[in-house]
C-alpha cells in the first residue's frame, strides 16, 4: 500500500507520497521539477501530474519526513502552482511529431514516420519505442494533405489506446476482483469513449470504461475500477459506498485527486 502524508499551506492542502529506498541506491529522475541542493536524508520531488514524493530512508520516521516537506513547502506550493497553469494552457492536439501523448501514467513524445523507409510498409502502425510513440505510415498515408494526415493519425492512436486497455483493464479488473466479495461474477468491460465521465456500471453489474483512462497511471485505473465495483453493491454515492470504496481502497481521495489533477490533459483530443 502507497505510503502518505499531508500538510497544509497557508489555506492549502498538500498530499505527498513517502518512497522508501536504501540511502545507498539512487533513483534516476524523470523530467520533473527538483529541488536541488547539498544531499539530505529526505529527497523531495514534484512531478509535471502534481504528484509530490518524498524518498526517504527505510529507517526515516514520519516526522522526520514531515519536517523535511514543511522546511520545503513553499517550494513545494510553487512548484504545483507553476504546473497547475501548465494544464490551464492545455491546447487541442494537432498529431504532429513532438506533441505528448501519455499512456499508464508516463509522457510520451509523439513521432510521425512518413519517410522513405516506409515504402516497404503496408498498412500504417502503432508502437512505443525508446520513450516515443511511433506512428509510422504506409506509403499511401504518408501522401495525404496535412489535415487528413491528422485524421488519420488520430484514429490511429485511438485504436491503439483502446486495443491496449482491453488487456490493460481485464488485467485490472481480475487483480482486483478479489477485493470486491460481494461480486459473484466478474463482470464484462465496455469501453466507450466520454468527454467527462471516466466509467460507470451498468443495472446488470457490467462495466463501462473510457478507453482515455489508459493514459493514467495503474493506480488511477484501479480507483476507477473499484469505484464501479462499489456501485454493484451501493447503486448511488450513500454514505455506505464510501465506507465501503475506503474499505477496499483506504487512500482513494488522494488518487482521485491525482486522476482529476491530470484530467484536462488525458481527455484532451
Amino acid at each position: 500500500m502507497t505510503e502518505t502524508g499531508n500538510f497544509y499551506y497557508g489555506e492549502d492542502k498538500i498530499h505527498y507520497e513517502v518512497v522508501r529506498k536504501d540511502t545507498k541506491n539512487k533513483s534516476r529522475s524523470d523530467t520533473l521539477i527538483n529541488e536541488k541542493s547539498k544531499p539530505r536524508k529526505v529527497v523531495i520531488k514534484v512531478h509535471p501530474d502534481q504528484r509530490v514524493v518524498a524518498t526517504a530512508p527505510v529507517d526515516a520516521s514520519d516526522e522526520i519526513i514531515h519536517d523535511a516537506m514543511m522546511k520545503r513547502a513553499r517550494w513545494i506550493w510553487q512548484s504545483l502552482q507553476e504546473f497547475a497553469k501548465q494544464q490551464d494552457h492545455v491546447l487541442p492536439k494537432r498529431y504532429i511529431s513532438g506533441e505528448t501523448q501519455f499512456y499508464l501514467g508516463r509522457r510520451y513524445v509523439l513521432k510521425v514516420i512518413t519517410d522513405a523507409k516506409t515504402n516497404d510498409v503496408i498498412n500504417s502502425t502503432v508502437k512505443l519505442s525508446r520513450g516515443k510513440l511511433h506512428v509510422e505510415l504506409s506509403q499511401n498515408d504518408s501522401e495525404l494533405d496535412a489535415e487528413k494526415r491528422a485524421i488519420l493519425v488520430k484514429s490511429l492512436i485511438d485504436k491503439w489506446y483502446k486495443d491496449k486497455f482491453t488487456s490493460v483493464s481485464r488485467e485490472r479488473l481480475e487483480a482486483l476482483i478479489h477485493k470486491a466479495s460481494w461480486v459473484k461474477n466478474s463482470p464484462s468491460i465496455k469501453l466507450i469513449t466520454m468527454k467527462k465521465q471516466w466509467g460507470s456500471c451498468s443495472t446488470r453489474g457490467n462495466l463501462i470504461l473510457n478507453p482515455h483512462l489508459v493514459k493514467a497511471p495503474k493506480e488511477c485505473i484501479d480507483y476507477v475500477i473499484l469505484h464501479e465495483l462499489c456501485h454493484i453493491a451501493e447503486h448511488n454515492h450513500s454514505e455506505n459506498f464510501w465506507r465501503l470504496l475506503t474499505q477496499v481502497m483506504p487512500h482513494w481521495k488522494e488518487v482521485k485527486a491525482r486522476l482529476d489533477g491530470m484530467a484536462e490533459l488525458y481527455l484532451n483530443e
